[in-house]
Parts: C-alpha cells; sequence; structure tokens
C-alpha cells in the first residue's frame, strides 16, 4: 500500500467512525482547508483552481446546512450566516477576490472555535 492509500483509508476510517460532533468539525476544517487553497490560487494566479475550491467550500457550506436541527431555534442563526457565507464565496468567485476569502475564512474559524467550544462542553457530542 502506498502512502496516499493508506491515507485514503485513514480518512475513510476516521469519517467512518466520527461523531456528528466530530463530523460538524472536520466539515468546518475541510471548508477553511478549500477556502485558503482557493486563495493561494489568486496568488498563484490559476484561476481554475481558485474557482473549483470556491465550489468546494460552497458545497460544504451546502452540506452544513443540511444539518441543521430546526427544533433549536439557534439553527435559524447558523443559517443566516451559511447563506451569508455562500454569498460572498460566489462574489469572491466571480472576481477572484482574495480579500473576501480571507473575510470567509475569518468567519468559518470562528464557527469552527465555536464549534469546538460546545463540542468540549458537551461531551454526548462526543460519543
Amino acid at each position: 500500500m502506498n502512502q496516499q492509500q493508506a491515507y485514503n483509508t485513514y480518512m475513510r476510517n476516521k469519517i467512518l467512525t466520527a461523531s456528528p460532533g466530530e463530523l460538524t468539525l472536520m466539515l468546518y476544517e475541510g471548508c477553511i482547508r478549500f477556502i485558503n487553497i482557493a486563495a493561494n490560487g489568486i496568488d498563484e494566479n490559476d484561476l481554475q483552481k481558485t474557482h473549483n475550491h470556491i465550489l468546494k467550500a460552497e458545497a460544504v457550506i451546502s452540506e452544513l446546512q443540511s444539518t441543521l436541527n430546526y427544533k433549536y431555534p439557534v439553527a435559524n442563526d447558523f443559517n443566516n450566516i451559511y447563506v451569508y457565507v455562500k454569498q460572498r464565496l460566489v462574489e469572491a468567485n466571480m472576481n477572484k477576490d482574495k480579500e473576501i476569502l480571507e473575510e470567509v475564512a475569518r468567519h468559518m474559524r470562528s464557527l469552527r472555535d465555536t464549534w469546538k467550544e460546545v463540542m468540549k462542553r458537551a461531551p454526548s457530542q462526543r460519543a
């Protein structure tokens, strides 16, 4: 087994054994990673790379939206944030604007850090 296959197996097992809370954290981290790669694409003048990774970040946001549980009022607040972030990603993609990507990355890091705190305070999220 080569390194890439070993990594893919590791990641597949990590996802399959993760709790819902851990999966949400992985989505936040993946979204941030895609936004950072898109920003690097702008620096490298690789418009296709930028476009592709912004689309991946948008897909992650859509997945986060699909997991919202609207029996809790805070779900509406999260959805509003996700809608805003997706709008900004579209703008960043249309204009290949690194500043917008940096803004969106800050929002996503803030959400990720908040989620980490929720997981620390609610051990049932890890089980």
